[in-house]
């Protein structure tokens, strides 16, 4: 359905360090420069980060999530590590199961240090 997710930056090389970081952990290799834009390509779609193009300040959407697809609970684990690592930092709650409606799903969430809400999902 996608063809790529792209979310704003006001820190081009904060967030190559931190999305090389986190997207290793699934597998992903380090990020394509193209001048104020980063470009993460996979075989399934492209996550990209761009410095706004009308020279605005970027700012996080309020109730967005980009998720990305976890093939365990220990990937998921170590992506959020990745992330806290590399300056992003925990919200929701802690990473763990939740079920509901969808079942049951693994779920880690982090904010970039931009203030974009990501969550790595694995389906139980």
């Amino acid at each position: 359905m996608f063809s790529h997710i792209m979310v704003g930056t006001n820190d081009l090389d904060r967030a190559k360090k931190f999305y090389d970081a986190l997207l290793a952990t699934l597998g992903a290799g380090p990020a394509m420069v193209d001048g104020h834009r980063i470009f993460y390509m996979t075989p399934t779609g492209i996550f990209s980060v761009s410095k706004p193009i009308n020279g605005e300040p970027a700012t996080f959407a309020n109730g967005a999530t980009v998720g990305f697809a976890a093939a365990s609970p220990e990937q998921a684990d170590a992506w959020h590590a990745a992330g806290v690592a590399n300056g992003g930092t925990t919200c929701e709650d802690l990473p763990g199961v939740r079920t509901g409606g969808m079942g049951s799903l693994y779920l880690a969430y982090l904010r970039d240090p931009d203030g974009n809400k990501l969550c790595a999902l694995h389906r139980m």
